[in-house]
């Protein structure tokens, strides 16, 4: 109970231990038996020696500029006097002396408001009693403490404990705590100092739980159970530090073992420096092996890179008489050819002039044939007439019979009419033929019209759907310009950047190749693309496991049996090949290289590998191109012309572009959606135009041949009818009728006949005469159109081989002028190469020479070396590194030491603690355990004794009284019933008059001063609210406890003269009288009670 604290311990967050069933308290109080020891009489002593109140003085204190000192007695002291005289100055003096708090006082809220008004501070002095065996450091106070208290206008204070002599022995405030503690005074407690507020308001308080705090303040039970809160805590705060403790047990540990690493390794330092230096030897004869070995090495790099140069110049050598060898060919093959080209040019004119005159020739000939056979045929007719008019008049004459010669005329008439019917029908026939053939011939026109209309519809649908596919690209391409290249063309890019991040690609691709070049010259787009085509589209790879990569890529894009980009693979350099010496040159006219702004090296050589841009010239005019390349002789490494019309132009050579228009490098976007939005209607329009006309040809043909039909059908009639005309005509020939001829008639017609004969035979001689005079010139002319078409055929014969050997010479000759530029850039390369290995030689030479004298100054001879400079180079940071760590961060050894046998200590120390604070914690637990129990134990007593002395007193008046203590709920509920005792019912004191609650109150507070320990207690207007009889009773419990109780003192303040106190020694009255005006020192007499009655 000595530890004052001012901090609540038992809050309710510490109220929550783990042992909570341990500090339960039992609602009531039955076990009254435990409590019959603590239960005691009246003590031997006669007074006290130690803790009470011997003299007190105040110096301008409150409103009083001086007061006392006042002698108080040993046993009881009354204080009396007029209100404002004094008394509650003196009683605050006493708490805020001893070390209380001004709200404990309720005349303040702080100290300085205990300075009197005009004054700079206030002065208290209260003297102590210490004598006995009990007496505090008796051999250095003495038989009396003073303590003096001196307060500030600011509120602060400050002490002064002397002894009995005056001497000062200390001015710290926690020596009076201690002198405190020791003589148990407590200064808060209600019980000891019972002010004048604090008594109203423990008399007008009707709250139970007040009372209750009350009653363990007054007993220090309340002290007790914060004291245990406290310890609770403080065990719990001790629980954390065995935790931390053991958390740096465990750092502990691991410095101590670092400590003793250290040391062990700073140990062997000397042995570490001696191989260090014996290190850094072999490490400078290891320098020099390395670079006489690369000395070697770089070396027999430079007679192979030698021996490699002789083969370079040997194969130069050879490709320049290859090249000179394929040039001299083409030229003798292309002279050949100016040869037979012009003797074919010679002979052209004449042979169209023969050509002609065989054709006019022929035509006469052929007239004059045609005249021959007519004649001849007329010839065979009247030929076959006249045999038949001979025939006819012979059987004439033989026929005797003249009888049928009616039937016969009839006969010969019908014959006649339908020989005549015959040839009308056979000029019928003949008509309806020339329709028929008409018909035909319109049909077959109409068909072949009709497919001429349907492929050219065919032609301008493909066009069509190209232009529009064309112009869906174009439209898209304006959102995303890399669409040009394929709609699939993004997605693969976005797949080549996701796997060029996941480290798949060595380098990242390149491509499309026409996204990465820019034209100078928007007019020049069609001739390059007409020029790079394909590549427009390509990529360009590092190596072949890139190309790997890209390829399987591109499988998820392309699908099976779809062309796919192509894909270059070419070792990717930063800087574009210099080609000056092998470019082509115009002054006009820029290459395909130069006319593009290429910002990427790779794009840029792979376009010189694959299509040798640099020798490509680009001229807009085609006749220029014409002129440029072929009339004369091309310019210097040109290999060929493109036009803005993207036309190919060699020296030899025209192919017409396939293109109208570029699809890939055109910068005017909306130009060109319009110029195809416009084309794409025109062939709308175009295939429209071409159905109609197909539709009016199905319909021609249709008719046509519906009537080629009916013509057909209308003949076949006609052929029945000419058919059954002849029939007729042969049976009326074939019957025997004797017939009456004239034959006079007929032998005039056989006359005249043969007269017709003989004119036709003459007519004959002469065309046929004719015929063979026109065949003789016609064969004439043949012959020498043969001659001379024979002699150009052989021309043109012996031409054809020349132009494929021409061609196959031509590319023999690019072929030679690549492989001779190929070996002069590899060449260039190989000498450069072979200049810098030279010259790294040298470098390593000198080099060899320095080492090789710096090894000597470190080891003058030479040593085996197995290890390389590189792995020695690491041993030697390696250990240099650790002796500097060793050298920084241990020192010397004796210091390594010293810190590993402190950190040891160290750890050793905090072990102890550790393990000691475990068994501070059990053994705490276990007594807290048992205090716990004590402390019931003795709160049930203390319970039982203010019940019995709350009895005792209450039945000096007949009072029936009943305390009921609920521990649970905090709570203490008092019952009073005054008069008949238990005959009457138990009333709460709030039914009590005013001087019946003072009374009980008092029954209360004396029942508390009976279980209570202190050296005094202090009671101010005790006998508030009592009338005469009470407070006469009241008073009397009071004197005969104070009787009972000689070893404590009693100071008691009221207003009441106190002329009826009985007379005896132990009673000291100090009376107070009304400080006049300007009155600085209250007069002060103690008087006993003899004297006061001899005055009165």
């Amino acid at each position: 109970m000595a530890k004052r604290k001012e901090d609540n311990f038992f809050s309710p967050e510490n109220a929550k231990r783990p042992r909570h069933e341990e500090l339960e308290e039992s609602d009531k109080d039955d076990d009254e038996d435990e409590c019959a020891p603590f239960i005691n009489g009246t003590s031997a002593l006669t007074a006290a020696e130690v803790g009470i109140i011997e003299s007190i003085q105040l110096k301008n204190f409150m409103c009083h500029s001086m007061l006392g000192p006042f002698k108080f007695g040993s046993n009881v002291n009354f204080v009396v006097g007029n209100n404002g005289s004094g008394k509650s100055a003196v009683l605050t003096a006493l708490i805020v002396g001893l070390g209380g708090k001004a709200i404990a006082t309720n005349r303040g809220s702080s100290l300085k408001g205990f300075v009197k008004d005009g004054q700079n501070s206030a002065d208290i002095t209260i003297t102590l009693r210490n004598r006995g065996d009990d007496a505090y450091k008796a051999n250095v106070y003495g038989d009396s403490i003073i303590v003096q208290q001196h307060i500030s206008m600011d509120g602060s204070r400050s002490y002064k404990l002397k002894s009995a002599t005056g001497t000062m022995v200390s001015t710290k405030k926690e020596e009076l705590v201690a002198i405190l503690d020791h003589f148990n005074i407590q200064v808060d407690n209600p019980v000891s100092v019972l002010t004048q507020e604090m008594s109203k308001q423990f008399l007008q308080s009707k709250n139970e739980g007040d009372k209750y705090k009350f009653f363990m303040k007054a007993t220090q039970l309340e002290q007790m159970k914060e004291d245990y809160s406290y310890i609770m805590e403080t065990k719990e705060r001790t629980k954390d530090q065995i935790s931390q403790g053991e958390e740096r047990l465990i750092e502990l540990r691991h410095q101590c073992v670092e400590k003793e690493e250290r040391f062990q390794i700073i140990a062997g330092l000397s042995t570490m420096k001696t191989d260090l230096e014996n290190l850094k030897r072999e490490m400078a004869w290891a320098v020099v092996n390395e670079i006489e070995k690369q000395l070697n090495a770089v070396r027999d790099n430079v007679k192979i890179g030698e021996d490699r140069a002789a083969r370079f110049d040997r194969k130069m050598e050879e490709q320049q008489v290859k090249l000179n060898e394929a040039e001299e060919k083409y030229k003798d093959i292309q002279d050949k050819l100016e040869k037979i080209s012009q003797e074919t040019n010679a002979l052209a004119p004449e042979c169209m002039v023969l050509k002609e005159d065989v054709i006019a020739k022929k035509r006469a000939y052929n007239e004059a044939e045609v005249l021959y056979n007519r004649s001849l045929n007329e010839h065979k007719a009247l030929k076959k007439d006249d045999e038949q008019l001979c025939k006819r008049i012979e059987e004439l004459k033989k026929s005797a019979d003249q009888s049928l010669e009616p039937e016969r005329l009839e006969k010969q008439k019908k014959i006649s009419w339908l020989k005549e019917k015959v040839k009308a029908l056979q000029d019928q026939e003949s008509s309806v033929n020339q329709e028929i053939e008409q018909f035909q011939q319109a049909i077959e026109k109409d068909k072949e019209e009709h497919n001429r209309i349907k492929r050219e519809e065919l032609d301008v649908r493909h066009t069509l759907s190209y232009n529009q596919k064309q112009l869906k690209e174009l439209k898209d391409s304006k959102t995303d310009r890399l669409k040009r290249f394929g709609p699939h063309v993004p997605a693969l890019l976005k797949a080549i950047d996701d796997a060029y991040r996941r480290g798949q690609f060595t380098y990242k691709p390149v491509g499309p190749l026409g996204a990465c070049i820019h034209l100078r010259d928007p007019e020049l787009a069609l001739a390059i693309e007409s020029c790079l085509k394909g590549l427009l589209q390509a990529y360009c790879c590092h190596d072949h496991a890139d190309e790997r990569v890209l390829q399987a890529l591109m499988r998820k894009f392309y699908l099976p049996g779809t062309s796919r980009p192509q894909i270059i693979v070419s070792e990717f350099r930063h800087e574009i090949y210099d080609v000056r010496h092998r470019a082509a040159y115009h002054p006009e006219f820029p290459t395909v290289l130069t006319a593009l702004e290429i910002d990427n090296a790779v794009v840029a050589n792979s376009l010189i590998d694959m299509r040798g841009v640099e020798t490509v010239l680009l001229i807009k005019n085609n006749s220029v191109a014409r002129a440029v390349m072929q009339s004369q002789k091309p310019p210097k490494n040109c290999r060929e012309a493109f036009t803005a019309d993207g036309d190919q132009v060699f020296a030899g050579r025209y192919y017409s572009s396939e293109y109208t228009r570029p699809k890939f490098l055109s910068r005017d976007v909306d130009s060109e959606i319009s110029d195809l939005e416009n084309e794409v209607e025109n062939k709308k329009a175009q295939i429209l135009s071409l159905q109609q006309h197909l539709s009016a040809l199905e319909k021609d043909i249709k008719r046509n041949e519906e009537f080629l039909r009916r013509c057909q059908l209308h003949c076949k009639e006609i052929k029945m009818k000419i058919r059954k005309c002849i029939s007729e005509i042969r049976e009326l020939e074939n019957i025997e009728e004797h017939q009456s001829v004239d034959i006079a008639t007929l032998e005039d017609e056989a006359q005249e006949n043969k007269a017709k004969m003989k004119m036709v035979e003459e007519n004959m001689e002469q065309q046929k005469e004719n015929m063979e005079h026109l065949k003789s010139l016609k064969i004439e002319a043949e012959n020498k159109y043969d001659a001379i078409k024979l002699k150009i055929n052989q021309l043109s014969e012996l031409a054809d081989p020349l132009k494929d050997e021409l061609n196959l010479a031509d590319s023999e000759v690019d072929t030679q002028k690549r492989g001779k530029r190929h070996y002069e850039e590899k060449q260039k390369e190989h000498l450069n190469t072979l200049n810098k290995k030279k010259r790294e030689l040298d470098m390593k030479e000198r080099e060899l020479e320095e080492k090789t004298s710096q090894a000597r100054q470190i080891c003058p001879e030479r040593i085996e070396v197995q290890k390389s400079a590189s792995i020695l180079d690491k041993e030697i940071n390696r250990l240099r590194q650790k002796i500097q760590a060793e050298h920084a961060s241990h020192g010397d050894r004796e210091e390594i030491m010293r810190q590993y046998q402190e950190a040891k200590e160290t750890y050793l120390d905090l072990d102890n603690k550790v393990k000691t604070l475990k068994k501070f914690i059990k053994l705490l637990e276990e007594i807290m355990i048992h205090r716990y129990k004590t402390y019931q134990q003795f709160r049930r007593c203390l319970t039982l004794r203010c019940k019995l002395y709350f009895d005792n007193l209450l039945s000096q008046r007949a009072y029936c009284g009943k305390m009921n203590f609920d521990h649970k709920n905090e709570t203490l509920t008092i019952s009073v019933q005054p008069g008949e005792g238990y005959r009457a019912a138990f009333n709460d004191m709030k039914a009590l008059s005013g001087g019946e609650r003072s009374f009980s109150t008092v029954c209360f507070i004396l029942s508390l001063w009976s279980i209570a320990e202190s050296p005094f207690r202090c009671l101010d207007e005790f006998d508030v609210y009592m009338d005469m009889v009470n407070r006469r009773i009241a008073m009397d419990m009071i004197l005969k406890m104070a009787d009972s109780q000689r070893f404590r003192q009693f100071i008691l303040l009221t207003p009441q003269s106190m002329s009826s106190l009985p007379s005896s020694k132990l009673i000291r009255i100090l009376r107070m009288s009304d400080p006049e005006r300007g009155q600085m020192t209250l007069p002060f007499q103690p008087v006993t009670q003899e004297e006061e009655e001899n005055r009165s």
